[in-house]
C-alpha cells in the first residue's frame, strides 16, 4: 500500500508548520517544497515536523516554481541532509554536483533521486528508472505528464519492474489514475494536495478525496479496479456511489473515472494490462466500446449500445443495465405497471436513447423518437418499428410518456431543456435521464404542468446496482447508494 504524501507549498516557515499541523492526521508524510517559499528555516521545520518529511527544492526545468542558482539550490538540500531530514529529493541531472556538497549521509536520511518531464511522457521512462537505480538512490522517482490515458501505462510498468523502493506518477488530469492506483503496483508513496488550490503539480487530488472517496491508502496488488469511461466524467457520481458500496460490503475494490477522448475500445484493450475488472460506459462511448468485447448480450447487440463491461478471464462481456433499470422505474409510475397502448416519445437517439426505444418497443408501447441528428433517429425508428419525428414537429404530438435520453440540462448548463414547456400536459409521465442536478429544468416545467416526474437519480441508482451485482455477485446496498447520490447532489 502506498503512503500518502501531502506537498506543502506555503510561502513562510510559520505557514508551512501551521499547514502541516492542520493536515497531520491525514498525511502519512509531507513534502516541503522549498522552491515555493520566500523564506525557510529548515532547522525549525525539521525540529517541529509532525510527520516524516521530504525536503525538495525543485529545479525550474523539472517543475520548480522559480529560477535559482544551481549551487545555492543544492546547498539547501545538503543542509537538509545535515539537519536530519527523513528524505531529500535530488534530480538525477543534479546528482553529481549534489554529491560533492553532501558526500556522506546518515543512515536515517533517505535519498530520493528523481526525474520529471513536465512536457509529456518520455518513451524511455523505464530506462530513466534503471539509470536512477544504478545510483546511490534509496528511492527511485520518475514522473511524466500524461496527455492521454495510455500514458499511465509506462508509469505502471516502471513500478512493476522496480528493484528499489519507487515512486512513479503521471501529472495532468489524464494521469490521476496513476496517483489513485499507485499502491496496486507497489509504489512507496503517492501525492495528494492538502486542499483544492494547493496542488504542487497538475492532476493532484485532495488528500480528503484520496482517503475518503478512493481509499487510495488501502489499494494494494490484490485490489480489484473498476472504472467509468466517458467524456466528460469529471462530474460523474459513479465513483462516489460504487466506492461507497464497495466499502460497505467490505470489498477490496476501487472505482475510478477515465476521461476517454479517443477510441474507447483501444483504451479497454490497452488497460487490460492493469487489469480493469469492470467498466461503466457513458456518453459518448456506448456503441464504439463494443468493438473491444468478445461477448455481448443479444438485446444490447440489437441496440448497438452497452453501458456495462464485465471482465471474464482475459476478455469482456458487455450488457446494458440502462434498459432494465429505466423500464423498472417507469413501470412504477405507469398505471397498471405496463406500457401496452401507451404512446411514448424518446428524445435522443444515442446510446441511452437506443436503450429506451428498444425497451419501450419490446414492452408494447407505441414509440416515437426524435434527435437533432434526423438520420440517426430515422435509422433507429426503422430498426425498432418506432416512428421518427422531427424536432420541429413535436408540438403536434400527444404522448403519455416522455423520456429525455440526452445530456441537455446536465450541470453546468442547467438552464437548458430538451423540449419546449408547451409540449408538456397534465397526466404525462416525464422521465429525465439527467441526474445532476436532481431536478432539471425539464422536470420543473413538467411538474408545473401537472405531469408525473421521474428523476434520473432513480435510474442511475438502479443501473449502478445492477452493475454492482454483475461485477461482484452480491446484492447491492441500494439504500446506501441512493443516499450517497442524494447527498452528493445536495452538496453540489
Amino acid at each position: 500500500m502506498a503512503k500518502i504524501c501531502v506537498p506543502v507549498t506555503a510561502p513562510t516557515t510559520d505557514q508551512a508548520l501551521q499547514r502541516m499541523a492542520e493536515l497531520a492526521e491525514q498525511a502519512d508524510l509531507f513534502e516541503l517544497r522549498v522552491d515555493t517559499m520566500r523564506e525557510c528555516d529548515l532547522r525549525a521545520v525539521l525540529r517541529n515536523r509532525p510527520r516524516p518529511i521530504i525536503v525538495t527544492n525543485r529545479r525550474r526545468a523539472e517543475g520548480g516554481c522559480r529560477e535559482q542558482p544551481e549551487a545555492e539550490r543544492l546547498q539547501v538540500l545538503a543542509e537538509a541532509v545535515r539537519l536530519g531530514a527523513d528524505y531529500v529529493d535530488v534530480e538525477l541531472a543534479s546528482l553529481a554536483e549534489f554529491e560533492h556538497l553532501a558526500p556522506r549521509f546518515s543512515a536515517a536520511v533517505q535519498l530520493i533521486v528523481s526525474f520529471h518531464d513536465i512536457q509529456g511522457m518520455p518513451a524511455d521512462l523505464v530506462c530513466k528508472a534503471r539509470a536512477i537505480e544504478a545510483t546511490r538512490a534509496n528511492v527511485v522517482k520518475v514522473v511524466g505528464t500524461a496527455r492521454r490515458l495510455q500514458d499511465n501505462l509506462p508509469i505502471f510498468e516502471v513500478l512493476r519492474r522496480a528493484r528499489k523502493p519507487a515512486v512513479a506518477l503521471a501529472m495532468g488530469e489524464a494521469g490521476q489514475i496513476s496517483r489513485i492506483l499507485a499502491g496496486k503496483f507497489g509504489a512507496l508513496l503517492t501525492f495528494a494536495s492538502g486542499a483544492a488550490g494547493l496542488e504542487s503539480a497538475a492532476g493532484q487530488i485532495t488528500v480528503f478525496e484520496m482517503r475518503q472517496l478512493y481509499r487510495a491508502d488501502q489499494v494494494s496488488s490484490s485490489t480489484c479496479v473498476y472504472a467509468v469511461m466517458g467524456n466528460p466524467v469529471e462530474h460523474s457520481l459513479s465513483p462516489a456511489i460504487h466506492n461507497a458500496a464497495f466499502q460497505a460490503e467490505g470489498l477490496d475494490a476501487v472505482y475510478v473515472g477515465l476521461k476517454v477522448e479517443a477510441d474507447p475500445a483501444a483504451v479497454v484493450r490497452d488497460f487490460a494490462a492493469i487489469p480493469i475488472d469492470g467498466y461503466s460506459v457513458t456518453i459518448p462511448h456506448k456503441e464504439a466500446v463494443m468493438a473491444a468485447c468478445v461477448e455481448i448480450d443479444p438485446l444490447s447487440r440489437r441496440m448497438r449500445a452497452v453501458n456495462t463491461l464485465v471482465r471474464r478471464d482475459e476478455s469482456y462481456y458487455a450488457t446494458n443495465t440502462d434498459v432494465s433499470s429505466a423500464m423498472a422505474v417507469l413501470a412504477e409510475a405507469a398505471e397498471g405497471g405496463g406500457f401496452g397502448g401507451k404512446r411514448a416519445l424518446v428524445v435522443g437517439a444515442g446510446g441511452v436513447g437506443r436503450a429506451y426505444v428498444h425497451g419501450l418497443a419490446a414492452r408494447g408501447a407505441e414509440v416515437y423518437v426524435t434527435d437533432i441528428d434526423t438520420e440517426r433517429s430515422e435509422a433507429l425508428a426503422r430498426e425498432t418499428g418506432a416512428e421518427a419525428v422531427a424536432m420541429a414537429d413535436l408540438a403536434a404530438l400527444r404522448v403519455d410518456i416522455l423520456m429525455n435520453a440526452t445530456p441537455v440540462g446536465m450541470w453546468p448548463k442547467t438552464d437548458a431543456s430538451p423540449v419546449e414547456a408547451r409540449l408538456l400536459r397534465a397526466g404525462m409521465i416525464v422521465f429525465d435521464a439527467v441526474y445532476n442536478p436532481q431536478e432539471t429544468r425539464l422536470l420543473r416545467e413538467a411538474a408545473a404542468a401537472g405531469c408525473r416526474t421521474i428523476s434520473g437519480v432513480e435510474q442511475f441508482v438502479g443501473q449502478a446496482g445492477e452493475q454492482f451485482e454483475l461485477w461482484t455477485g452480491r446484492k447491492p446496498p441500494l439504500p446506501l447508494m441512493r443516499r450517497v447520490v442524494l447527498e452528493a447532489l445536495q452538496r453540489h
